[in-house]
């Protein structure tokens, strides 16, 4: 096998936001050498192009693999249709130019038999020219796609208790087919900073919410709690509400907890949405995660609890701009956990049992983290990201930065959030 790289460099008159209008869409027939297009979608829900050439008949497949409108990016992977190519990865990104217009960079990564490898690349490479160059008539004059929002009813929101060791509390949604949508706040959190997905999920999927143990209205359990305890209580929530499939959907430590079960059970996972972090502190080594255990425990050994030190937490986890109202419901969360949850939280996050595996995630993933978020900074969410997409099987990743936000985005600035949250919810549970 050989292997040969192409990279072409194009430049357009277009703003970066009108050329994406069009190579966005990733399922769009605008490329001049298309015959025809059709959308599909595999049993995840990852989009599939399957389009034909003029003056061919030859059928193509292309999956996408990652996608950002944040970044104006988006990846794909060749599925069918190109002779002789043993794989075919590309990459397409917009970029402002500094002049003026957009710069456009696509490149392509394949393998394929020594003989047919070149002629491959240079076919490429064609492709790539001739869409580039189409794209200085096209952009600019497509319809905006934007759809305004719609005001969703409340939810009839249940509280649901699970009997056991410990009792845990949910706020649940009205019954739906399709995956149960569960929501894992943060490590200062509480159910209560997810009303408002519930709400905008609840018209077309089943969602809860759970106050994870210690939180809330849930219980600590007779020990201290590890990853393991969360995967069960999370399996026991599905078991109550009669779930087979699950869609986690995690903030912070949530999002830890999330990735956490998705190691361990890929196959009951329908998709992963991890916001403000992912990792945690599963790859920092043992004396950083000493450091940020004492340094949270110090008021605690004082006497002090979370309510003592809220302000302070809260100077930390909003945005620049945050309102009073999303500083007072960060506030509220943080001040009403125990001072023993919140030492058992933090000895829990600052022992991880593993450095994840990202080959495990079979599932498509969606990654949002706040432009202003100090705790899971875009350029560290967007590493991550990358990451999954280059070793998960058939990746299916999104990454976007929620505009104006800081750690808690989903709180912060829920119409943006819920936008994007509704797009890769609706892709999934078809």
């Amino acid at each position: 096998m050989a292997t040969e790289q192409v990279h072409v460099i194009g430049h357009v008159a277009a703003e970066p936001a009108e050329v994406w209008a069009v190579v966005g869409n990733f399922c769009g027939a605008w490329h001049p050498a298309i015959a025809e297009m059709r959308l599909e979608r595999d049993a995840r829900g990852a989009l599939i192009r399957a389009f034909t050439a003029k003056g061919e008949d030859t059928l193509y497949r292309e999956q996408l693999t990652y996608r950002s409108d944040s970044d104006r990016v988006l990846a794909y992977t060749h599925l069918e249709g190109i002779a002789g190519a043993e794989r075919y990865d590309a990459r397409l990104q917009v970029f402002a130019d500094e002049t003026g217009g957009s710069r456009i960079e696509w490149s392509a990564r394949l393998s394929a038999s020594a003989d047919r490898a070149p002629a491959i690349a240079a076919g490429t490479k064609a492709i790539f020219e001739m869409d580039i160059a189409a794209l200085d008539d096209i952009a600019g004059t497509s319809a905006s796609d934007d759809i305004p929002s719609v005001e969703q009813p409340d939810a009839a929101l249940e509280s649901v208790f699970i009997a056991g060791e410990p009792k845990l509390a949910l706020t649940v949604t009205p019954q739906r087919p399709g995956p149960l949508v569960l929501f894992l706040h943060g490590i200062g959190g509480a159910r209560t900073n997810w009303l408002a997905q519930l709400h905008a999920v609840a018209p077309t999927l089943r969602a809860a919410a759970l106050d994870l143990r210690g939180y809330g209205e849930s219980r600590l359990g007779p020990s201290q709690s590890t990853v393991e305890d969360y995967c069960d209580d999370i399996r026991r929530v599905a078991e109550a509400l009669g779930a087979t499939r699950l869609v986690l959907c995690g903030l912070s430590y949530g999002s830890w907890i999330a990735t956490s079960f998705a190691m361990r059970h890929p196959e009951m996972l329908a998709g992963l949405v991890l916001s403000g972090g992912c990792t945690g502190m599963s790859e920092a080594e043992v004396a950083e995660r000493e450091a940020f255990r004492t340094a949270r425990e110090v008021p605690l050994d004082a006497g002090k609890t979370p309510a003592d030190f809220a302000p302070a937490v809260v100077d930390v986890l909003a945005g620049p701009n945050a309102g009073e109202a999303v500083r007072q419901a960060l506030f509220t969360s943080m001040a009403a956990i125990p001072a023993a949850t919140y030492r058992d939280a933090l000895h829990c996050f600052t022992h991880p049992p593993e450095r994840f595996d990202f080959s495990r995630l079979t599932m498509p993933v969606l990654m949002m983290t706040g432009r202003f978020d100090r705790l899971a900074a875009p350029e560290e969410i967007r590493g991550v990201a990358n990451r999954i997409a280059e070793v998960a099987p058939r990746a299916c990743v999104r990454f976007e930065v929620i505009e104006d936000a800081g750690h808690v985005c989903n709180v912060e600035r829920p119409g943006a959030y819920n936008r994007v949250l509704g797009e890769f919810l609706s892709e999934i549970a078809r």
